[in-house]
């Protein structure tokens, strides 16, 4: 019986362990390189997107709306299925299934164990509906701001600038918390297949993270990118060494 808790710990242990090093991994590529992973470049597309939005707000309100409003309805779908679920999980857990040791394939088949899983599981969804929630927040924050005429009230661009600045930041965060609930369901999974045992938890994983890249990072758009911003920081540099 050691051996097999031992197991457990083992493999749920490396399991995340692993999803944790690639997440971090990941962070570290949007702060640094933006333009190489999809996260980055959508950031940076949503901040010409709320420019070009407000340029004239008479002509662009009714898209930017509705477009925010569609982003709203995804994560409010996304809220109303993490808060279904956690009922559901909270009622396996209070109420009673019987002897859930019986789908165990490996791996420790202790009461303790089992309720352990099940309340992370519950944990998980319940983390995704908040962040889908805040979500929804800054969403709601930024279809007002993103009609109000700041070109109209303010002559100078500049001043102009730092308000559509601002309203791309708080779309932004939505769409940040928006991925990050997004990632607390893709979390689930190995999280459910721990049910059956650790084997399948961290098989779970590593293919979950192997998936994973090929959605978050960017090749061949990503590096055209990258390579645009640095041709023109190097003709700015020109150009200021020639005035």
């Amino acid at each position: 019986m050691g051996n097999i808790q031992l197991l457990d710990f083992v493999l749920a242990s490396c399991g995340f362990l692993i999803m944790l090093a690639y997440h971090l991994w990941l962070l570290h590529r949007i702060i640094k390189h933006p333009t190489r992973t999809v996260i980055g470049v959508n950031a940076i597309n949503r901040r010409f997107w709320v420019q070009a939005m407000m340029e004239d707000v008479s002509k662009n309100g009714v898209l930017a709306v509705q477009t925010l409003r569609n982003n709203i309805m995804a994560s409010t779908l996304l809220a109303s299925t993490a808060i279904t679920l956690s009922s559901l999980i909270a009622i396996l857990m209070t109420g009673g299934n019987g002897d859930g040791s019986m789908w165990i394939l490996f791996g420790a088949k202790s009461e303790l164990f089992f309720s352990t899983k099940f309340f992370l599981i519950l944990l998980c969804f319940l983390v995704a509906f908040l962040l889908n929630v805040q979500s929804v927040r800054y969403y709601s924050h930024a279809s007002i701001l993103i009609n109000v005429p700041f070109k109209k009230m303010y002559h100078n661009v500049h001043r102009h600038q730092l308000p559509a600045e601002y309203v791309a930041r708080t779309v932004n965060k939505g769409s940040y918390f928006w991925s990050l609930g997004l990632r607390a369901f893709y979390f689930s999974f190995p999280l459910f297949l721990w049910i059956f045992g650790p084997i399948p938890m961290f098989l779970s994983c590593f293919f979950l993270v192997f998936m994973l890249y090929f959605l978050d990072m960017t090749f061949e758009y990503g590096w055209a990118v990258a390579t645009s911003i640095d041709e023109d920081e190097n003709k700015d540099e020109e150009t200021g060494r020639v005035n």
